[in-house]
């Protein structure tokens, strides 16, 4: 029976969504669970599940193309729909002896030209940890973006030794086996192998990768935009049209608090497993300024300016060719321990693709470590939606006049102070950053995380 495929709800707040590329074109069988398209958002992309097993019957929408969320995009011919509605398995459609597969098929996605695609049969490996488990229920867990990776190196996922908890192949372990040359590349597209089916009241969600990084560019030669890129130069453009932007900055003596993170960066590490840096205290410190000038925690709207309640903090994770800003929520509500765990859980996140839509929804002011990359000096523009970005530039030790004009040796840093002037005023943006000011420079160094 025709099954009518719409364009999915990636967010709380995302109403539309792109179609990137289409990894099923029509006729092709699809699996229940298995990715079938590619659907852009703001600064990523999530490899969509089907719903149902099928066939492809019909292409709604087209690569390129933008549909509301609800939006048909697709039109699968459901197989074994009567009986998986009774709870019985359907009927083998070629093979008596075989039951039709009924789990996400554990393969490299895509044939490999010159390849004959067969059943072989269920393999056992051994994991990362030493245990032994089957090769489709190893690779039923493989995650899109490790699927990916392997289809475009040609790597057989089935032979290929996972270094992850629980034997999860990682990305690391396809280049590592792609890296080792032809013996590594795929034989044969593995078909679906029959596994026994295990009860599951939803399909898994979709998951977030980064845009996939571009190759090095050869001067004189016009890149190709990827859809990702396409809407962060929409977004972008958006917000200088849009937001009336002015920018400010004060420069800090952080000496107090570095010496503060430098006494407590390797019991944290050794305690959390999480490196200690300068941003859960820059965060901490920035939370309660905007509590003095809430105005900061805003938005423009047509009906006036929307201060809200909660303060949840975008933090901008750059990565190889993209920029992701993640969000820690009810980040006001957590100790300066608890913003670095948060910031390290989210970061890494977004550095292995696995980022949910939510975490990347309902910021309302976010922060830029600009100076982990050594800049001093920065205006970056407004997350949209938002009325100010702040910036922690590199921290740099160099001589300063202190009480009694003596010259001393401190560890400073520039904090710039993007706006919308729409909402926020110079003098509200200036008492702002001199009470940040004042509150980094009281930080530590024996204070308590």
């Amino acid at each position: 029976m025709p099954t009518t495929i719409t364009m999915p709800q990636l967010g709380e707040t995302v109403t539309e969504g792109t179609v990137a590329q289409w990894l099923k074109k029509v006729g092709d069988a699809v699996e229940k669970y298995e990715a079938f398209v590619e659907v852009s958002t703001d600064k990523v992309n999530a490899e969509v599940p089907s719903p149902v097993s099928g066939t492809i019957v019909q292409i709604i929408a087209q690569e390129g193309e933008t549909v509301p969320t609800g939006a048909a995009i697709a039109i699968i011919d459901e197989v074994g729909a009567a009986s998986q509605a009774q709870g019985t398995q359907a009927p083998p459609q070629q093979q008596p002896s075989t039951p039709e597969p009924v789990a996400v098929r554990p393969v490299v996605d895509e044939p490999v030209p010159g390849h004959n695609i067969g059943v072989v049969p269920e393999r056992s490996r051994v994991t990362g940890n030493g245990a032994t488990q089957n090769a489709p229920e190893v690779l039923r867990r493989v995650s899109p973006a490790v699927r990916r990776l392997a289809r475009e190196h040609r790597v057989d996922l089935a032979a290929v030794r996972g270094t992850g908890t629980g034997g999860r192949i990682t990305a690391n372990d396809v280049i590592a086996a792609a890296s080792q040359g032809p013996a590594a590349a795929v034989a044969a597209t593995i078909a679906a192998t029959p596994l026994t089916r295990e009860p599951e009241a939803t399909a898994p969600p979709a998951q977030l990768r980064p845009a996939a990084a571009a190759a090095a560019p050869t001067p004189g030669e016009t890149l190709p935009l990827t859809q990702a890129r396409r809407i962060i130069a929409q977004r972008m453009v958006e917000s200088k049209r849009t937001a009336p932007h002015a920018w400010t900055m004060v420069e800090v003596d952080v000496s107090n608090v570095w010496a503060w993170r430098q006494r407590e960066k390797d019991r944290f590490a050794r305690d959390r497993g999480v490196s200690l840096t300068l941003l859960p205290f820059f965060i901490r410190a920035v939370i309660e300024s905007i509590k003095a000038y809430p105005l900061l925690n805003s938005r423009y709207t047509e009906d006036g300016i929307l201060v809200h309640k909660q303060i949840h903090v975008g933090i901008a994770v750059a990565l190889e060719s993209n920029l992701m800003v993640p969000v820690i929520r009810d980040a006001d509500t957590l100790s300066i321990s608890g913003i670095a765990l948060a910031a390290a859980r989210l970061i890494e996140k977004a550095r292995s693709g696995k980022l949910s839509p939510d975490d990347l929804t309902g910021g309302t002011f976010t922060v830029n470590n600009t100076g982990a990359n050594g800049s001093i000096l920065s205006a970056p523009i407004i997350n949209g939606g938002q009325a100010a970005i702040i910036t922690m530039e590199a921290v740099v030790k160099r001589p300063v006049v202190v009480e009694g004009d003596a010259i001393a040796i401190r560890s400073m840093m520039n904090v710039c102070l993007s706006l919308d002037h729409r909402v926020i005023d110079g003098a509200v943006a200036s008492a702002f950053l001199v009470d940040l000011k004042k509150r980094l420079q009281g930080m530590g160094p024996h204070g308590t995380l």
